[in-house]
């Protein structure tokens, strides 16, 4: 299935190295522009794409302003297209902003063009897209809190750390994943996609999805970004 994407940044240079990076995969096809917010979104509703890659930056209507138009007063009909934010700027109140506005995911506008394709892939399937910096800065704000302040995973008891264990005597819930999914989640924890992953380990990206799924239901958790905390808080990715 070829994903449908539109482009949205005020600057004409920078769409159309855009169009060349989408253009250039098989799966993945530009079916429109627009150069400021409310142009995103009037042709948003006009030609229903998968995914609006959305600059934050615009004249008018902001790219946040029009994420939040978009995913939360979707007047079109169907589903709402995910939004995946672009921006040159790796400022985390952009990204506050932009997550806050319903975007899916945040990329800087100089990520490799095969990262930004597979960011395309992953915010279709409706996944959660991080630059690494950003999910690196995000995981150190967290967990640099107070452990009282931290949330309770679901099936995780008051008193519990991060990584599930409740003393030193307790391996935690992490003895219970496999060692393949043990390196997943590593790999996950250094912000990479499903397809990254697939392809780091030789695996699929279907089976990846599995195994994402399988760790996130065996520890307890919600997301990956919980999951990614958990590994950074149990050591796992400095010692990998």
């Amino acid at each position: 299935m070829t994903v449908r994407v539109l482009l949205a940044d005020d600057q004409e240079m920078v769409r159309t190295a855009l169009r060349l990076v989408v253009e250039r995969r098989a799966d993945l096809s530009v079916v429109g522009e627009a150069a400021d917010g409310e142009q995103a979104v009037a042709r948003a509703v006009e030609l229903r794409p998968d995914v609006v890659l959305m600059d934050v930056r615009m004249p008018g209507v902001t790219g946040v302003e029009a994420t939040r138009r978009l995913t939360t007063g979707w007047p079109g009909p169907g589903p709402a297209p995910r939004v995946l934010v672009l921006t040159t700027f790796d400022l985390d109140e952009y990204v506050h902003a932009a997550l806050r506005a319903g975007a899916v995911g945040f990329l800087l506008k100089n990520s490799p063009p095969d990262r930004l394709a597979d960011a395309i892939r992953t915010a279709a399937g409706g996944q959660p897209v991080l630059a690494p910096s950003v999910t690196r800065r995000l995981i150190d704000t967290v967990t640099a809190l107070p452990a009282a302040l931290l949330p309770t995973a679901p099936g995780r008891g008051e008193g519990e750390s991060l990584d599930g264990s409740g003393g030193p005597d307790d391996p935690g819930p992490l003895s219970a994943l496999t060692e393949r999914e043990l390196q997943v989640l590593v790999l996950l924890a250094r912000g990479m996609s499903n397809a990254a992953i697939a392809a780091a380990l030789g695996l699929t990206e279907a089976n990846v999805k599995s195994r994402v799924n399988r760790i996130l239901t065996r520890l307890g958790l919600e997301n990956r970004v919980q999951a990614a905390m958990l590994a950074h808080r149990a050591g796992l990715v400095g010692h990998a």
